[in-house]
């Protein structure tokens, strides 16, 4: 039995977004921050063109501590839970930020520019009421060139920082030459144990009350494929998680390359009609991260003509079935599909593995863990 991440989130995530919204409301909050995704740059023409996406927000200390809390007594949640609980949900309880625009510049630019998201009508957009902005950024590639002899990056990764006023945050920007190898990765299962088809309790509680754990050897799997390759990380966990896991798999405990970040949008201002149709895909749509996957995949290929692609995944969820699918549409960009193999499927349903390269892997049991038992509810 497969359990889907979507309706293993679903629940918790309504609650603590439900709790968020009709909490508190009148606590003092700290300046506006942003955070930009990390992003690459594709080449168009004369031009490297970014896909970028921003995200302005205050955090509500008061809110965090409220919704800990009430989750350390529904969940029986020990000190350790709570405080990991605790660091988990800080990106969903925080408030969005409307109407914001956000300017940026490159580190240590000579011509000192001011960059924004452009709107495709000569000025720049502004966050809505969710907080997000996103669009291409198109900047020549001679102004490329030589804002990247002044930083020099030892690891390719260019630094952008907010100048807007009240706008403190920074990202970073790789530029990814139109030939070369990349590797599309999954997330849970495939390189973080998250045991999706053990079910939704064990899933939540190794995704917001425990420490995250690598998959054994994959780190150094990815390594082997050489310095010079692009990683992007296709998660179906929502956005709001983009922080600790980013922080956990670059770090050094887990040590996997860094790359690009591609995640479901949970929205969650419930005066946003987007709000109650993110929420509603999560509890009754099934297919939603297959259709995530599919249409995050397919746009990055579509930007690498040229590139040679590895897709990496797990056999918990649906990741064979995603890979088939880009396979049939990207023949030509598709080396290899590996699957690391954690519900049996080399035995119980070895059509999903066809021409795929198998990483066996413990097969997960619906209702059991490797790790320690729940805490009482």
């Amino acid at each position: 039995m497969t359990f889907h991440l979507t309706a293993a989130f679903s629940s918790i995530l309504t609650v603590i977004l439900l709790f968020t919204f009709f909490g508190s409301t009148k606590e003092k909050r700290s300046n506006d921050n942003v955070l930009f995704y990390p992003a690459y740059g594709y080449s168009s023409g004369d031009d490297w063109v970014i896909p970028i996406r921003v995200y302005v927000y205050e955090y509500r200390p008061g809110t965090q501590s409220l919704v800990r809390r009430m989750f350390t007594r529904i969940r029986g949640l020990n000190e350790e839970q709570a405080q990991i609980f605790n660091s988990r949900i800080r990106d969903f309880v925080v408030d969005s930020e409307s109407r914001e625009t956000v300017l940026f510049s490159f580190d240590d630019d000579p011509q000192e520019e001011v960059f924004g998201i452009p709107d495709g009508e000569g000025s720049y957009r502004s966050t809505g009421l969710n907080g997000f902005a996103e669009g291409e950024l198109r900047i020549s590639k001679e102004r490329m060139k030589e804002i990247t002899a002044a930083q020099n990056p030892a690891d390719g990764w260019l630094t952008i920082r907010a100048v807007s006023d009240g706008h403190p945050g920074e990202g970073r920007i790789k530029l990814i030459e139109p030939e070369g190898h990349s590797v599309i990765s999954d997330v849970d299962d495939t390189v973080k144990i998250t045991e999706l088809p053990a079910g939704s309790q064990i899933v939540i509680r190794n995704t917001f009350y425990k420490e995250y754990v690598a998959a054994p050897d994959m780190a150094e799997f990815y390594h082997s494929f050489g310095e010079n390759t692009a990683f992007h990380y296709v998660s179906g966990s929502p956005w709001q998680l983009f922080r600790p896991l980013s922080q956990f798999l670059f770090g050094d405990e887990a040590g996997f390359p860094e790359g690009t970040f591609h995640m479901k949008s949970v929205t969650k201002n419930f005066l946003s009609l987007n709000t109650w149709r993110d929420l509603r895909e999560l509890v009754m749509n099934e297919d939603v991260t297959f259709d995530q996957k599919i249409t995050q995949i397919s746009q990055i290929l579509e930007h690498f003509p040229q590139r040679e692609f590895i897709l990496i995944g797990d056999s918990g969820e649906a990741d064979p079935e995603v890979f088939s699918t880009i396979r049939e549409m990207f023949p030509d960009q598709v080396r290899e599909i590996y699957i690391r193999d954690v519900v049996n499927a080399r035995e119980l349903a070895p059509e999903r593995l066809e021409d795929m390269h198998i990483i066996p892997a413990p097969t997960i049991v619906f209702g059991s863990s490797q790790f320690d038992e729940l805490p009482e509810e």
